[in-house]
């Protein structure tokens, strides 16, 4: 007769909670020693205290690790190799992990310990020295006092990063206020003061390029340029001159030295926009670049080297990029040491009034037009409409509006949204020729999902015309 497992008690699910939160508090360790019975007593020890543990043998096991996950702390061994007590291996680990992130406690521990090495270890940036075999309440009581160091510390720079979200000059009015929209703000808040990579992704006109200049400006280089390059609308014959420069002679036409992007982002940030179009026999020369940090002009062997912080965005999947062989692995990893993935606006359409208010704002100033407000149902549209182009489409009606509206409010009939309707139940006859071509235009694109070049192929267009239309119509 086979067993039934009988319910929880409440008192048992109360602990069994209870001792969840205690985990959750406590914190999550990274331990790495080459013995596994060393391994194993430290699992054995910190477990029932309620930390949770992850175990490496190697220092490239350590790396793995802290490449994919969060830790509150790390305690390493200093040597790995059989018959080695020099401690050198742990000590180039722990320079590196340091590097990586200078806030991050991380305690070493050997059994070769002697005061110079101690010495040695905290020179570079190790927060506390165990030498084995070690004393079980130190040990726990060290790892506790570091985990909460290093989460109050934490708690300090979000709020600090929030803080210069809310007050950073120059940067763009960011509204987002849906549910969907807070992910991204925390993200923004905790990385914006960083130097890391970003990769935004989301569809066309979502705010990538206003998310990329709220990064900007939240970070140490907010006074130094930030740069903006749409990569896929450069033709590939100028691809180098424009992101790199050139020197006089190097081409037909190159009749003077010219300063390329990157250079002029020098101790700033580039924003590499629509990244996923960039041609596949030019991703191998931004790659070099991202490795090098170093540039040459097109027609010259001097190489310069440059600091800056790249941000770039895609409306195209690049893992699908990468299995069809028209994007590099090795340049997105480059690209994406933090992705932020922005929602379109029929996903935080509780966000639409208030953007709505914005653009009517500008607007109405802009042309000084006495347009005070929506009236109910022209809201009510706004709110159930799909918006194919996201925000940027919204600017677009909103300006629309404006210039149309012959009332103090903004009604239905002057938003226009019924464009993509007609198109449904209409002869092309009843249409004029730049719904058409609005229409054909966001139907190429929603065919070959969001890709510029594809669309532009099958339209017969340029991408740059292409580019132009899409800013046209809103998409």
């Amino acid at each position: 007769m086979p067993r039934t497992q009988s319910p929880m008690n409440p008192a048992t699910a109360k602990d069994a909670a209870s001792e969840a939160r205690d985990r959750q508090r406590t914190g999550r360790i990274l331990a790495a020693d080459d013995q596994p019975h060393i391994l194993e007593a430290l699992e054995l020890l910190l477990r029932p205290a309620g930390f949770e543990v992850d175990t490496a043998k190697s220092p490239a096991a350590v790396r793995e690790s802290l490449a994919s996950e969060f830790y509150d702390a790390v305690l390493i061994d200093l040597n790995y190799t059989r018959d080695t007590t020099s401690g050198q291996e742990g000590l180039d680990l722990l320079s590196e992990i340091v590097a990586l992130d200078s806030n991050m406690p991380v305690i070493v521990m050997t059994a070769w310990g002697n005061v110079g090495l101690a010495v040695e270890a905290m020179r570079r940036g190790a927060r506390d020295f165990i030498q084995k075999p070690w004393e079980n309440e130190r040990l726990l009581a060290i790892l506790r006092v570091q985990v909460e160091l290093h989460r109050a510390l934490q708690r300090t720079q979000q709020l600090e990063a929030e803080a210069r979200l809310l007050r950073a000059e120059g940067r763009p009015e960011f509204i987002a206020e849906a549910p969907a929209m807070q992910t991204v703000l925390q993200t923004i808040a905790r990385i914006g003061p960083s130097d890391a990579n970003v990769l935004i992704t989301g569809e066309h006109g979502t705010g990538k390029e206003v998310v990329a200049q709220t990064l900007h400006a939240l970070s140490p280089r907010a006074s130094m340029p930030l740069v903006a390059v749409n990569t896929g609308a450069l033709p590939e014959g100028t691809f180098e001159s424009e992101l790199f420069g050139h020197v006089k002679g190097a081409f037909t036409d190159a009749r003077m030295d010219r300063i390329g992007r990157f250079e002029l982002a020098d101790n700033g940030t580039i924003f590499l926009d629509e990244i996923g179009n960039v041609p596949i026999r030019q991703q191998a020369k931004l790659l070099r670049v991202l490795e090098t940090g170093e540039i040459e002009r097109v027609g010259s062997s001097r190489t310069k080297h440059i600091n800056v912080r790249v941000i770039s965005a895609t409306n195209t999947s690049l893992q699908e990029a990468i299995a069809a062989g028209q994007f590099r692995e090795d340049l997105l990893f480059r690209l994406n040491t933090v992705e932020i993935p922005i929602p379109p606006l029929r996903e935080r359409r509780e966000d639409v009034p208030l953007l709505a208010a914005h653009f009517l704002k500008r607007y109405a100033a802009r042309y000084r037009a006495p347009v005070a407000g929506f009236a109910p149902t022209a809201l009510q549209a706004m709110i159930q409409y799909t918006w194919p182009g996201n925000v940027r489409e919204l600017e677009h009606t909103l300006e629309r509006a404006v210039l149309m509206c012959q009332t103090g409010e903004i009604q239905v009939s002057d938003l226009g949204l019924n464009v993509q309707q007609r198109s449904q139940g209409l002869n092309l006859e009843e249409l004029s020729i730049e719904e058409v071509e609005g229409i054909l235009v966001r139907k190429a694109l929603q065919r070959f999902h969001g890709n510029v070049s594809q669309a532009a192929e099958a339209l017969g267009l340029s991408r740059g015309a292409l580019y132009r239309r899409m800013e046209r119509y809103g998409l």
